[in-house]
């Protein structure tokens, strides 16, 4: 990938992750959650052993001093999030579940407040008050009535708490990147999610209620997902960003809701609605005002 520009290598991981949140929605009826889930990471670790092996035996004892770090990565970033989403996406539209998801930024910021004690300068307060009312108003779908009556769709709900998780486990990433290799933490996080995934993989295989309906649909959304979606847009990723820098990498976040918007309505019939044009906006304009940089702080 090295002969590739880094903005096309953005561009591609946010395309691949914005056809992940299509791809749950598309076949929700067809594989119950924990199982996609499972399955996708289990496709992901084996593509992932030839690449990490060699790095995997060199970086072990740097691996096992944070321990309790990578514990903690594997339940966020790989045992949760995309489960949660998956599940989420059973309730609400593949649509609202990415336009959700770029929240991360604004609530990195909070969490870094809270527990790293770190300041929030008034950019980020005010970014953080207009994202919160895009996301209620794409939650509520534009209405008042929603909003007196607090009946928000219980999907648009877990997709905020998957959030917060992936979030928590963006801090985590961020923080201990010098102490962690990258390859080898991703490795090792992938095996934690798939160890605490198997006992829900399991009874879902044998539940009754959530029948799983093999078809090619059903095994290309495996491979998509577990091959496109974790391990090429994670290199491709993080190629980028090591070329072009993190913070001019991190505005190519956004685009995962325009490709997914895309998707969605070409594959699945989604129909894009006022509300959700507006509040992805107003999400989108208070990440950038997070981003802007003044001295004041709090």
């Amino acid at each position: 990938m090295n002969n590739i520009p880094p903005v096309v290598l953005l561009l591609l991981a946010t395309i691949l992750w914005g056809g992940n949140f299509v791809i749950g929605r598309a076949v929700a009826n067809d594989l119950p959650p924990f199982t996609l889930a499972f399955l996708r990471w289990c496709v992901a670790l084996i593509v992932l052993l030839p690449i990490t092996f060699t790095a995997l035996k060199r970086d072990w004892s740097q691996i096992k001093k944070h321990w309790i770090i990578v514990l903690i990565l594997g339940f966020t970033g790989v045992a949760s999030f995309n489960t949660l989403v998956y599940i989420a996406l059973h309730y609400t539209t593949s649509i609202n579940a990415s336009l959700m998801n770029m929240l991360t930024p604004v609530i990195i910021y909070i969490l870094s407040f809270i527990f790293l004690k770190e300041k929030l300068n008034r950019n980020q307060m005010i970014g953080t008050a207009i994202s919160f009312i895009g996301v209620m108003t794409i939650i509520s779908n534009g209405s008042l009535k929603t909003l007196q009556h607090f009946t928000f769709n219980k999907g648009d709900l877990i997709v905020i708490f998957a959030v917060i998780l992936w979030s928590i486990y963006s801090l985590l990433v961020k923080q201990y990147a010098k102490e962690l290799p990258g390859q080898s933490t991703f490795f090792v996080s992938i095996t934690i999610g798939i160890i605490m995934l198997l006992p829900f993989y399991i009874h879902e295989s044998f539940s009754t209620s959530m029948l799983i309906h093999w078809s090619v649909t059903s095994i290309f959304a495996i491979l998509y997902t577990g091959i496109l979606a974790s391990i090429v847009a994670f290199i491709a990723w993080n190629t980028g960003v090591v070329r072009l820098g993190a913070n001019r990498a991190g505005i190519y976040l956004n685009f995962i809701p325009v490709f997914a918007s895309i998707f969605a309505v070409i594959f699945i019939g989604e129909k894009i609605i006022s509300s959700q044009v507006i509040g992805g906006l107003l999400v989108v304009v208070g990440v950038y005002w997070t981003s802007r940089k003044i001295n004041e702080a709090f």
